[in-house]
């Protein structure tokens, strides 16, 4: 079957006349027509009645680039295997691009998606908010590395035509597993009609560079890569993500996107994250964070009392941790306990996650500094003995 992107998208969304923005026409000169405050920003006005260039060198009171040009020419030389700019959507966060693919692709009260749990929770979120039902498929639960039940999600897509869109996050959230290159790509061999969207917001943790997806952008034309500068690049506030894929599902994102939907002042940021020298930074600090994850952190765990395994392939900047009763089961009392302890009565705040098939006791850890990994360690060891000691 060979894939056919207008059989897929909504119908209103291919008749769409993108709304064209002053920008998208002009964006040097004497600027006359976006209704711009020419003034400048009354933020960095002081007793002037006119701000200088100089004191504004973002341009704050002019729109920003409606489809951040620069980010994308500096992406493209980050990802080496994205071909052109027109491979990638910028959009905030990785939530902006969710919401855009289910827009664009399902069709409200009829179409479906299906996620593998335990995954990212703004997928199923995204789509109910959208009126679009959700088909779940788990990840492989009783070994602990949370892989594709690839046969099953083969057997539901040829039984369920109304699935639009597949998730796939890999690295997890929460698992920390990266998922089998060969799994993925035999859902794309299938000859299914829809999209499949791989989540990659910690790629950058994975200690084997070559489990990345973007690569198969040049292979299939109904791959979608999602990654982030949240994670690895921490600048979880500034709300960077991008989309990379096909030309023409990247055209229908900046269709259907808001005209400015990220802002100069992240853009900027972005710009200079995705510099020779702050790659180089990010690198730094990744190798450093895979250290603490992999030499002190997951060790220091496994050594506590009542912690049953650390699960995943753990290849995130993070754990997931499992508690366990005096037999040795997994126990979600506990950990809700511990959760809730560390945080009132410590201020050290993990994420609890014993709520997520396969995931029963476990807290989410994130890797910190050495001596943040050091304090959680101690803190837990006084917190789970002061839970399990005999009153």
């Amino acid at each position: 079957m060979v894939f056919a992107l207008e059989k897929i998208v909504r119908p209103n969304i291919l008749a769409l006349k993108p709304y064209r923005s002053a920008r998208d026409d002009y964006n040097s000169g004497l600027l006359l027509d976006a209704n711009e405050n020419n003034f400048g920003p009354v933020s960095l006005m002081g007793d002037s009645l006119v701000v200088k260039s100089e004191d504004n060198p973002l341009s704050m009171h002019r729109y920003p680039d409606p489809f951040g040009i620069k980010v994308k020419e500096q992406f493209i030389k980050f990802r080496a295997a994205v071909p052109s700019i027109d491979n990638v959507f910028v959009g905030v966060g990785s939530d902006e691009v969710i919401d855009l693919v289910v827009r664009i692709f399902c069709s409200p009260g009829v179409d479906q998606i299906l996620i593998t749990p335990p995954t990212y929770g703004m997928y199923k979120v995204t789509s109910q908010i959208n009126d679009v039902s959700v088909v779940s498929i788990p990840l492989t639960l009783d070994d602990s590395k949370f892989q594709l039940q690839t046969d099953m999600v083969l057997e539901e897509l040829k039984r369920n035509p109304l699935i639009k869109v597949i998730w796939l996050c890999s690295p997890g959230n929460p698992t920390g597993s990266i998922l089998k290159m060969t799994d993925i790509r035999k859902i794309l061999d299938s000859g299914y009609n829809g999209i499949v969207v791989v989540d990659e917001a910690y790629i950058d943790f994975c200690t084997d560079q070559n489990t990345s997806a973007v690569p198969l952008i040049n292979e299939y034309p109904n791959v979608l890569v999602m990654q982030t500068l949240s994670k690895s690049f921490g600048l979880a506030g500034v709300r960077i993500g991008f989309a990379i894929s096909h030309k023409d599902i990247i055209q229908l994102m900046n269709n259907v996107k808001a005209p400015y939907n990220v802002n100069s002042l992240s853009q900027n940021a972005a710009y200079e994250a995705l510099s020779s020298a702050s790659i180089q930074s990010m690198k730094r600090v990744v190798k450093e964070i895979i250290y603490q994850r992999d030499n002190f952190l997951i060790p220091g765990l496994l050594k506590l009392p009542r912690v049953k395994k650390i699960l995943g392939t753990n290849d995130a900047n993070f754990v997931l941790v499992q508690f366990c009763n005096p037999l040795g089961e997994p126990d979600n009392d506990l950990a809700i306990n511990i959760y809730k302890t560390l945080a009132d009565d410590f201020d050290v705040v993990v994420r609890f996650r014993g709520s997520e098939p396969g995931c029963l006791g476990c807290l989410r850890i994130t890797v910190g500094l050495s001596q943040e990994n050091s304090l959680v360690i101690s803190t837990l060891e006084k917190v789970i003995n002061l839970l399990t000691s005999p009153q």
